[in-house]
């Protein structure tokens, strides 16, 4: 049988987009600072996905005037599946031996789900944002773009068989047109959901059609033309392709340097490195020789990087959590190793799994027997999967393994009373605990991080005379300034809404305490100084005392799932570390110190620092005292806040208050602690 494998034929500059791309999706998952937007290499490789999947579709049906659909499955699943199958059977035993048994219970499930192609579907109704803190320990995050390139695979043919027809130039005129309509619509309802359903516009494939579109018109209205020359330099086609191709490079990096989780993506900026993409393949599309953007692209060490990129694309995000797991630590030395032995793996994977198997032509001679072992491996793969959550289901049944599985959900009672109802409703849930006609009124307000202290403020407060309000807000801090929440994919005006009305009944009841504060958020010193100072206005008149809670200290890890790890690993692997790390924060200091800077503009404001009570002598255990800590890489578990209450009441000077009042000494509020 004649082997039938269409080609386009080689393309170094595109090979050279593929290096741009994995480089800039590595450097962001690595942390690198100044490339926080290197997701939008993703952005790339589906426009290059769309270009090179229908030039090769088109070849095929105008060649042979049909196009065989079993035979284009072959051909990808070959390309993708066994390197996937190699990565998902390593990484999945390496958590197994690595990871807490309560965390390879999701995991298993998310591999299962990245053996069918379907992790994106998974992500997309988890409600796991992309850039959500909950979504840093999955090991599969990553594979979400090979479900979204896998559909595309599946449906494209036959909608590209659908428009093509029979006709010669008029089915492609039609298919150009078809490919403008599904790029327009699809855009459309990609910006639309960006706002309304972040998640399904990131992960679900409808939403990213119209780059695989656009990658299809560069190939239908630029195809590379046969001459085996290159047009003199000064020709103006080939000057606007030197401009297109430059900025279009310009675009995708520039993009990448200055996009962050904080904008609502994909959306119309998404637009933006898709039209570098454009740009960058639609120069190669048009010129003879290298020219330009596509020359430098053509630079054999960015050949190499592009000829690993899918193998890189699959290890570097497993490899970097694995790591963490085993060090603890996430320094940017440890980070680095780790990036350069995905690296190294990529290069084992792509030349003795990914390369090999690609180039077996056996896959060819019967086609649909290839799919049907395809589908089998798969299954037999999910398969697997599910015995793995099993096994990770038996170890979580574990005396000491429940006890720290217990610790995440060792939260403050308030979120069980539903005070908080996040980004949910802006409106004002108070709590209240103790009599309501106390002579005095205590508030605790704020987000999260103010709300781990709900249980040691709760026992200091629970005397004679004193009543407890609490009113709290996730993610929503104590700052008056608008900004964009990462999680939900746009600004948190949630959070404006309640903080002012919050605000404003905290001041209408004239407390003798409030304690209030916020977890260290992005903001710049003009508004960490100008926000507080707004909220500290309204109430510094209208209450007796105002303490700021200074920010607790965070683990590089989840504390009770590495205390878990340790305690189920084999001894024989000699990876135990006591789930400690450096409380040091330099960002998180000088915030402090302008809080601090603040306060000093009130007599009645103070900073309250319980830091030292967390993390002693300036590091942080994730257990101590026979307490687990934290009850994840943030937040204090209610017991270990709940046992720091009597010393909280002695720094704010609550015995001083009570004796006095025992002995008939008027007193009014607590005493300043400065």
């Amino acid at each position: 049988m004649k082997d039938r494998d269409y080609r386009l034929g080689y393309r170094a500059d595109l090979e050279g987009l593929r290096a741009v791309a994995i480089l800039l999706v590595v450097a962001m998952h690595a942390g690198v600072p100044w490339l926080l937007g290197g997701f939008v290499g993703v952005d790339v490789f589906f426009v290059l996905s769309g270009f090179l999947i229908t030039g090769l579709l088109v070849q095929e049906v105008s060649n042979t005037g049909r196009l065989r659909f079993a035979e284009f499955y072959v051909r990808r699943l070959r390309r993708l599946l066994p390197a996937l199958l190699t990565m998902l059977l390593v990484v999945g035993v390496c958590a197994a031996l690595l990871l807490a048994p309560t965390e390879q219970q999701e995991q298993s499930c998310t591999a299962a789900m990245v053996a069918l192609w379907l992790s994106n579907i998974h992500f997309a109704f988890a409600q796991l944002d992309y850039f959500a803190p909950g979504t840093g320990t999955n090991l599969f995050l990553h594979t979400w773009s090979l479900g979204v390139e896998e559909q595309f695979y599946l449906i494209w043919p036959m909608l590209l068989v659908w428009l093509l027809g029979c006709d010669g130039e008029r089915g492609l005129s039609r298919l150009k047109v078809g490919m403008l309509v599904v790029a327009t619509a699809s855009f459309a309802t990609c910006v639309w959901l960006s706002y309304e359903a972040p998640q399904l516009a990131f992960y679900m494939m409808p939403m990213r059609a119209w780059q695989f579109a656009a990658g299809a018109l560069v190939w239908l209205c630029f195809k590379v033309p046969g001459a085996s020359t290159a047009t003199p330099w000064w020709d103006r086609h080939v000057m606007w392709s030197h401009t297109a191709g430059w900025l279009g490079l310009a675009l995708i990096v520039l993009t990448g340097w200055r996009f962050s989780a904080d904008i609502p993506y994909p959306g119309a900026y998404a637009l933006l490195p898709t039209l570098g993409a454009i740009g960058v393949v639609a120069t190669g599309s048009v010129t003879a020789a290298p020219v330009g953007a596509s020359r430098l692209l053509s630079w054999r060490p960015l050949q190499w990087f592009g000829s690993i990129s899918y193998s890189w694309y699959l290890w570097h995000w497993p490899i970097l959590l694995l790591g963490r797991a085993i060090t603890g630590s996430n320094a940017p030395l440890y980070r680095a190793c780790w990036v350069l032995l995905s690296l190294l793996l990529a290069w084992i994977s792509c030349r003795f799994i990914e390369t090999p198997i690609r180039n077996l032509r056996e896959w060819l001679v019967h086609p649909r027997m290839s799919i049907f072992g395809a589908l089998v491996l798969m299954l037999l793969a999910t398969s697997l999967c599910e015995h793995w959550y099993n096994q990770a289901s038996e170890r979580v049944q574990l005396p000491i393994v429940q006890r720290y599985a217990a610790a995440h959900f060792d939260g403050p009672a308030i979120y069980g009373m539903h005070c908080d109802d996040w980004y949910h409703s802006d409106q004002v849930h108070i709590c209240a605990f103790g009599p309501a006609d106390a002579r005095h009124t205590a508030v605790l307000i704020g987000d999260s991080h103010v709300g781990q202290w709900f249980p040691a403020v709760a026992k200091a407060f629970d005397r004679p005379g004193w009543r407890l309000l609490v009113l709290t807000k996730s993610s929503c801090p104590m700052v008056d300034e608008p900004f964009f929440y990462a999680r939900i994919g746009k600004e948190y005006t949630v959070c404006s809404v309640w903080r002012e009305n919050a605000l404003k009944q905290v001041a209408a009841i004239k407390p003798d305490v409030v304690m209030l504060g916020s977890a260290e958020y992005g903001f710049t010193r003009e508004q960490w100084i100008v926000g507080t100072g707004k909220v500290l206005g309204i109430l510094a008149a209208a209450t007796g005392h105002i303490y700021i809670l200074r920010d607790t200290p965070t683990l590089p890890f989840d504390g009770p799932d590495c205390l878990a790890e340790h305690a189920g690993r084999p001894s024989w692997l000699g990876l135990q570390h006591n789930c400690s790390a450096p409380a040091a924060n330099p960002n998180a200091y000088q915030v402090y110190l302008w809080l601090e800077q603040v306060a000093a503009h009130y007599g009645n404001v103070s900073m309250l620092d319980m830091n030292q009570l967390v993390c002693p002598n300036g590091m942080c255990s994730a257990e101590q005292r026979g307490l687990v800590v934290f009850r994840d890489s943030q937040h204090l578990t209610g017991s270990f806040a709940a046992s720091l209450g009597p010393v909280l009441a002695q720094m704010l000077g609550l015995d001083a208050a009570s004796k006095g009042e025992a002995a008939g000494t008027s007193s009014t509020k607590p005493s300043v602690t400065r």
